[in-house]
């Protein structure tokens, strides 16, 4: 397939990134700053564009197959909650308009819930510097859930997703939807090479279209 990927230059987007490439997708990686992304390959070409310019976005996504948004406002970013929401909902229109059906999108695992009612960004327990940019991304999933034109998916990481799991790549993972998934001791967690692996898996073989799923070991 050809591939639009925001954020390739990321943690998670370099993690998508080579899953894409190494099995043979040909990757059209949407950078802000193209000069972050070092990587060299015969399938990858780098397109400088904003994200929240949405012409920009439109002639960048055009003629792929699917877009992946790895989008990124940044974690020290004072300005984060509408950053990263406005991004966003940027990318979603500028998809739309391009004519490009599918749209896969990187999300957080705050708005998961644990119990009926109650997710996981509402938890005394949710760390404090990671608060705002998930109730970003939950917004966004709220909006999200109206679209009706593209067929989208959203993804949700595993809690432990960032917890020194780089590095990894299992070949194995188990989804849900909108609950965690643990493992047998209770933890939830994933390395980004196989989240990037159960992000590839869904875009040859779509199985939540217009949802989200989440993925763990």
């Amino acid at each position: 397939m050809k591939v639009a990927l925001i954020g390739a230059s990321g943690f998670v987007g370099r993690a998508i990134l080579n899953e894409l490439l190494n099995r043979n997708h040909t990757v059209n990686a949407i950078l802000r700053h193209p000069e972050k992304l070092s990587l060299r390959h015969k399938n990858l070409f780098i397109h400088k564009a904003n994200v929240f310019n949405e012409k920009e976005l439109i002639d960048s996504v055009s003629n792929n197959d699917a877009v992946i948004s790895a989008y990124n406002a940044g974690w020290t970013n004072p300005n984060l909650y509408n950053d990263f929401l406005e991004g966003s909902k940027t990318i979603q229109a500028g998809v739309k308009k391009s004519g490009v059906q599918r749209l896969i999108v990187i999300g957080g695992a705050g708005s998961l819930y644990i119990s009926d009612g109650l997710q996981l960004v509402d938890t005394p327990e949710f760390p404090a510097e990671y608060k705002t940019g998930a109730q970003s991304a939950r917004d966004y999933l709220k909006l999200l859930q109206n679209e009706k034109v593209l067929n989208w998916t959203f993804f949700s990481p595993a809690i432990e997703m960032h917890a020194g799991t780089s590095g990894k790549r299992t070949g194995k993972y188990r989804t849900g939807l909108e609950n965690p998934v643990f493992d047998e001791n209770g933890r939830s967690i994933l390395s980004v090479e196989d989240l990037a692996l159960a992000i590839v898996d869904e875009l040859e073989n779509p199985k939540n279209i217009g949802r989200r799923f989440t993925a763990a070991y």
